[in-house]
């Protein structure tokens, strides 16, 4: 197949530092070209990839401060992509929905990777307008919000990590590890509390957007003051793995609709329980009581670190391995494609199932 892949353009595909998304998209779009697939890559120029890479920005926007609106490149990148659609077979958008606009009058068949939570209500506007895109969520928690709207979803497809990934560390490091955003929803002050009280030493490491600065500042930083404490900021790609691998556990005590939560893969894959709240697409990942443990309060959290290590670590990694691999998102993916393919599944112009103004909220003045 000739497959168009376009990235978000925040960081670069594969990311070095923060990058869900386009370190998936990295996966996939890897696996697809070992399979021999013709792949097509819209990404930040300093993206590496084996496919042929297609920029319209020469660095990844975040760490650009010369770029004043973000949304602006990411327009010109779909248009550059869609200006370039006979060319594919199909196109793969990771754009949530910047996109939709110009798969509405594409020929050729477009599917859209949902990354984002959906239960903002804009979602439902949105869909209102564009309910004949061709959807994948990333875990069955995502959807939720939107189950009573009768929308394209082709799957739901879970994260995968490459073979590469896959390597038994014997967790032997005595700390517990943090590797999230530093933000309000993802509760850092909790997993520094569970290891004060657990008496055992935390590793953080994570990035602090602009938005959650002032968060950081009040709320997290004067808590780094303490001996078991060591926050790292943003660690390079390359030292995840490790960081991860030799944690007793991964803590990850988030109370907001988790789209999917990557990191909690990266450890099992690694051989490292995950200890989670039970939000968005925790017990989706996480098999409770056999690669971590799924708990609601504090103090379940703390008594389940001093449960941990009766925890088989290369049953944690074999679980990962056989729910999660590239080689089983590709699988599915390809799947998708195909269908669409044979479907004819591409718009044609005005052809496209607009609501009628009453679907709408919006009301003249």
């Amino acid at each position: 197949m000739k497959i168009a892949q376009v990235a978000p353009l925040f960081e670069p595909v594969p990311p070095e530092l923060y990058g869900g998304s386009e370190r998936v998209v990295s996966h996939l779009t890897e696996e697809l070209v070992r399979r021999g697939h013709s792949v097509t890559l819209f990404a930040s120029g300093d993206s590496r990839t084996s496919a042929r890479l297609y920029s319209v920005v020469p660095r990844s926007l975040r760490l650009d401060p010369a770029i004043p609106d973000p949304v602006a490149y990411h327009f010109v990148e779909l248009a550059h992509a869609f200006a370039r659609a006979e060319e594919f077979d199909v196109i793969h958008c990771h754009n949530d929905y910047l996109a939709f606009p110009f798969a509405h009058s594409c020929p050729v068949p477009c599917v859209h990777t949902l990354h984002g939570r959906m239960d903002f209500h804009h979602w439902r506007e949105l869909m209102a307008v564009y309910p004949d895109m061709h959807l994948v969520s990333i875990s069955n928690d995502q959807r939720k919000a939107l189950n009573d709207l009768d929308l394209n979803w082709a799957d739901t497809i879970y994260h995968g990590l490459p073979d590469s990934y896959f390597r038994l560390y014997p967790g032997e490091g005595g700390y517990l590890v943090y590797f999230s955003r530093i933000a309000p929803e993802k509760h850092p002050e909790i997993a520094i509390e569970v290891a004060r009280r657990s008496g055992i030493p935390l590793k953080m490491a994570g990035k602090v957007d602009k938005t959650d600065l002032s968060f950081f500042t009040r709320e997290i930083e004067p808590l780094l003051d303490h001996p078991l404490i060591e926050y790292l900021g943003e660690i390079h790609d390359a030292e995840r793995p490790e960081l991860i691998g030799n944690a007793m556990a991964l803590l990850f005590p988030i109370d907001w609709p988790e789209p999917f939560g990557l990191v909690m893969v990266e450890a099992m894959a690694c051989g490292t329980p995950v200890i989670a709240r039970p939000y968005g697409s925790v017990p989706e990942v996480v098999d409770d009581g056999v690669t971590g443990f799924i708990v609601s309060g504090m103090e379940e959290m703390v008594d389940a670190v001093g449960r941990v290590e009766s925890l088989d670590r290369e049953r944690c990694l074999r679980h990962a391995r056989n729910r999660f691999s590239a080689t089983i998102m590709a699988d599915r993916y390809e799947q998708v494609y195909q269908s669409l393919i044979e479907r004819g599944a591409g718009f044609r112009p005005g052809a496209g199932r607009f609501p009628r103004a009453g679907m709408m909220s919006g009301r003249p003045v």
